[in-house]
């Protein structure tokens, strides 16, 4: 008995949207939709890129990689989301809850870097096309995922170890459906307004000065297209950056309003909602905006399609 008590002690309980049972199973619902957009979405994304050789260059590189991401991403808060969602036991041990923190942290930041590297890829190709594949090659793209990667790990490893060497007198109710860093300072019983101080200082790391390097890229690319003479020269440009900056201003738009707030001054509710919305319904929604209005990726999966048409067909007639 003392053992299961101890043990309790060191787990967390995941309110989540317990006050609003009926919301509970529409949201359980909605949620295991999304997932199941996001899984192939970004698969098809992912083999499409690596099976097309027309989409081999560095745009198709780094948008792997954000597929990829986007399903570690998620993969990482819907499993544990749906088991709090769907039974009556709220509670996360005390070592998932950590794994989920530092991952969920983790590669939430390094979605924040991979979009502004992405956004020098386009400047490069848009202002500099005739060196875009000497400036951007496979070794330097590489050099840059390897750094998004190694830089975000470094500040997530500062943020979340020193949140959680605060102490927490004995409080392990954490008003949220994930373990997510203002749910755990909120338990914490001593004055955070150091740590919340830090976080707003690495935010502006993280977040700001990627969202501000995106926006000069931005401002270039502008500049360079409208000095094109061939509308469909245009075209193809504002097609291929509209589907950048959609996800930029729906992905940061969400992480500003979430976490550069000093206090954080966003209700219960609201930030549950929101995070919602930028870790299951974004990472859904970026397969559908780069497909849409990219022919190359569109005839990439039309192929990919034909392939796996045909691969069917041809086990039929053999089993035939």
């Amino acid at each position: 008995m003392e053992k299961h008590n101890h043990s309790f002690l060191h787990d967390f309980i995941l309110l989540g949207f317990s006050h609003h049972p009926k919301l509970e199973m529409i949201l359980s619902g909605v949620v295991t939709i999304f997932y199941l957009i996001t899984l192939v979405g970004n698969t098809l994304i992912i083999l499409a890129s690596l099976l097309d050789s027309h989409l081999h260059t560095p745009m198709y590189f780094f948008l792997r990689n954000l597929s990829f991401l986007d399903l570690c991403f998620t993969t990482s808060i819907v499993p544990q989301m749906l088991v709090n969602l769907w039974g009556p036991d709220k509670t996360i041990s005390y070592v998932g809850c950590i794994i989920q923190l530092y991952v969920y942290m983790w590669l939430g930041t390094i979605e924040c870097l991979l979009l502004a590297v992405m956004s020098y890829d386009r400047f490069i190709a848009i202002c500099k096309p005739l060196h875009y594949l000497v400036i951007m090659s496979p070794h330097l793209c590489f050099k840059m995922i390897i750094m998004v990667w190694g830089v975000s790990l470094t500040c997530i490893l500062v943020l979340c170890t020193l949140t959680l060497n605060l102490p927490r007198c004995g409080n392990n109710i954490l008003n949220h459906f994930l373990c997510e860093l203002p749910a755990m300072l909120k338990i914490v019983c001593v004055d955070t307004t150091a740590v919340e101080m830090s976080v707003f200082a690495i935010g502006i790391v993280v977040v700001l000065t990627p969202l501000l390097l995106i926006l000069i890229s931005y401002g270039y690319i502008a500049r360079a297209v409208l000095r094109m003479k061939s509308k469909a020269g245009q075209r193809k440009a504002m097609n291929t950056c509209g589907s950048h900056l959609t996800v930029v201003s729906i992905f940061y738009g969400t992480i500003i309003y979430m976490y550069l707030q000093p206090g954080n001054s966003a209700s219960q509710d609201q930030g549950k909602f929101l995070t919602l919305f930028y870790t299951i319904i974004t990472p859904s929604l970026n397969p559908l905006i780069y497909t849409l209005r990219n022919k190359d990726m569109k005839n990439a999966l039309n192929k990919l399609m034909r392939i796996d048409y045909e691969s069917t067909n041809v086990k039929k007639n053999w089993n035939s």
